[in-house]
């Protein structure tokens, strides 16, 4: 993800959230392509049956980004992180569904990729995950929100660094921390 301070994006960004509806027209074309491979990252860690595809996704969160009041939009990153997290919601709510549905049989897996590497284990429950990232939330939101952007947004240390605007060392030394808390929490055991 290209890290532009006045891109054309981050005008957009700014002009949306000053109430200008138009900016919101103009900025989904040039983040769409980006918004269906951060959608398809999410799905490509599905079970091969899943009936969500990318193009819903993406466009079930575009509802829900221009349904709210958006935040102060701080730069392109920040964006994509918001949209990450509004697909991981997405995909936790369609989990759940789907879990009722059944009563319980079969929840919706997702495999890890090497960014978050719970050790000898490809799929979690995203359910699952999504409690554990929010217990990790409760007792340290920063190293939550880092798990959240690195691991669903895809950002690097740095971008990560510069959405929470703290030090890459920082990001970095979090990330180990809240990847061994969560192999711990979905586990309940010691990382190797």
């Amino acid at each position: 993800m290209p890290r532009e301070a006045s891109s054309p994006v981050t005008e957009l960004l700014v002009r949306w959230r000053g109430g200008d509806r138009e900016a919101l027209e103009q900025l989904m074309p040039l983040v769409y392509e980006e918004l269906r491979r951060l959608a398809h990252r999410h799905l490509s860690r599905e079970r091969t049956d899943h009936t969500l595809q990318s193009t819903a996704l993406v466009h079930e969160a575009y509802l829900r980004l221009a349904g709210q009041n958006p935040p102060q939009w701080q730069n392109r990153a920040h964006f994509f992180g918001i949209a990450a997290h509004i697909m991981r919601q997405i995909l936790v709510e369609y989990a759940r569904g789907r879990s009722a549905a059944k009563r319980g049989g079969n929840a919706l897996t997702l495999t890890l990729d090497d960014a978050v590497a719970l050790p000898q284990q490809t799929d979690v429950d995203v359910v699952a995950l999504d409690k554990a990232l929010g217990e990790l939330s409760g007792l340290d939101a920063q190293q939550g929100r880092i798990v959240e952007l690195r691991f669903f947004a895809g950002l690097t240390i740095e971008d990560t660094s510069e959405v929470l605007g703290i030090s890459p060392a920082t990001v970095k030394r979090d990330w180990v921390t809240a990847r061994a808390w969560l192999f711990r929490a979905m586990t309940g055991e010691a990382p190797a």
